[in-house]
């Protein structure tokens, strides 16, 4: 059974290896929501995320009452790290089952920890039934990444430190994805500071916990798909889930182009690199999903910063696009000598910078004399851009724009 005792007899094992992470006041992002908005910075946690606690805790209570053998893990990545790392710190061997999609960083990660990897299955569920079996072959003890009381106990650790910085706060935004971090913290922060509102967000793309909240009972899904890997979990878990009914407030979900907004935020506005998981709860206050009072003092939990750097450059692209700071545009033009320059020159006097440009005269989609131009361009807003449509207008240009 899981309680505050629990709790702090995990800070007491995880203390001296887990860093205590930095609470630090966000003013940005308190002048946008009208909230006094700190950041628990889990993503600078050795591990690059809050996993480690849970992971950690778990294999010293092994050690503790004389654990012999390995231990096997399922993970899209924190928690393999973090079951990896404390595997390597007492010296036994870890098998780490993850799926094919995740991200290369995570499987890196876990292999300079010295990890085993096996790459199995399309989502965590489906890696999970396969590191059951790696288990049961190799006699090993099978860490669960949110379903265990110790790993939950470990991951509670984060509230006694957020409370212990903090303990006036009137809420506190944890992610959400199979429910072990915020079922320990939702049992710490409702015996410190009961008070204090426990907000859940979620990834819409996994929506199985958020659906068995409001249903008030364990619902599965078919299939995941989120940008958020670190809580992209299909089945909800009936254990972590009654935790989650009897703690947490108030659940909310963040869609894929809210978490890419709120990552890309972070990395812009506070100078912090998180992943999808970790910025769901920031997704969630910048898209006014977060009812309280103003004025109202809050945490939010960025639970991790392992982001795949192929995956953060898409977001930062898709970013500049979406905030008007780049504009793709295909030109039909006449292909003779000087159209290109006399566009480029419209360009030039608008003060629109080409970073980009692609010049084909020979599709067949394209009239005999004519030729396509595409062109990537660095623009300063809305206006900017408007004003650059309608020069190009004034000059003859037939234009469209991707998106």
């Amino acid at each position: 059974m899981l309680d505050l005792k629990k709790i702090q007899t995990a800070y007491k094992r995880v203390s001296g290896v887990v860093h205590n992470t930095p609470l630090t006041y966000a003013p940005i992002l308190s002048q946008i929501s009208g909230y006094e908005v700190y950041l628990k910075k889990e993503n600078l946690q050795r591990t690059g995320a809050f996993k480690l606690r849970g992971a950690f805790n778990k294999i010293a209570s092994l050690v503790e009452n004389n654990h012999e053998g390995g231990v096997v893990a399922a993970s899209a990545g924190n928690h393999a790290q973090g079951v990896a790392f404390a595997a390597k710190h007492f010296d036994i061997p870890a098998c780490i089952v993850m799926p094919e999609s995740t991200p290369l960083t995570k499987v890196l990660g876990v292999k300079e920890l010295g990890g085993t990897v096996i790459l199995h299955g399309a989502n965590y569920d489906e890696a999970y039934t396969k590191a059951l079996e790696v288990a049961k072959e190799k006699n090993y003890t099978f860490v669960h990444p949110f379903t265990d009381d110790e790993v939950m106990a470990g991951q509670g650790t984060v509230a006694l430190e957020i409370l212990e910085a903090q303990s006036d706060l009137d809420a506190i935004v944890v992610p959400v994805g199979g429910g072990g971090l915020i079922s320990g913290m939702g049992v710490a922060i409702k015996a410190l500071s009961p008070q204090t509102k426990v907000i859940a967000v979620s990834a819409a793309g996994a929506p199985a916990m958020k659906k068995s909240f409001d249903a008030k009972t364990a619902i599965d899904t078919t299939s995941v798909r989120t940008i958020a890997d670190g809580i992209a979990v299909r089945d909800t878990s009936s254990k972590t889930l009654e935790y989650i009914l009897k703690h947490v407030d108030v659940f909310e979900s963040a869609c894929e182009d809210e978490i890419a907004a709120a990552i890309l935020f972070l990395l812009e506005k506070q100078k912090v690199l998180v992943e999808g998981a970790g910025a769901v709860g920031v997704a969630a206050l910048l898209h006014n999903k977060i009812d309280l009072p103003k004025g109202s003092k809050i945490a939010i939990v960025l639970s991790g910063g392992n982001i795949d750097v192929t995956m953060l450059s898409l977001i930062i692209e898709k970013g500049l696009l979406k905030s008007a700071r780049k504009m793709k545009l295909q030109v039909i033009l006449v292909d003779k000598p000087g159209a290109l320059q006399k566009f480029t020159g419209i360009l030039t006097n608008i003060g629109a910078n080409i970073v980009q440009i692609g010049y084909d005269r020979t599709s067949i989609d394209l009239e005999f004399g004519d030729a396509h131009v595409s062109v990537f361009l660095e623009t300063k807003g809305l206006e900017h851009q408007e004003q650059i449509r309608e020069k190009l207008r004034e000059g003859g240009f037939s234009f469209k724009e991707e998106h």
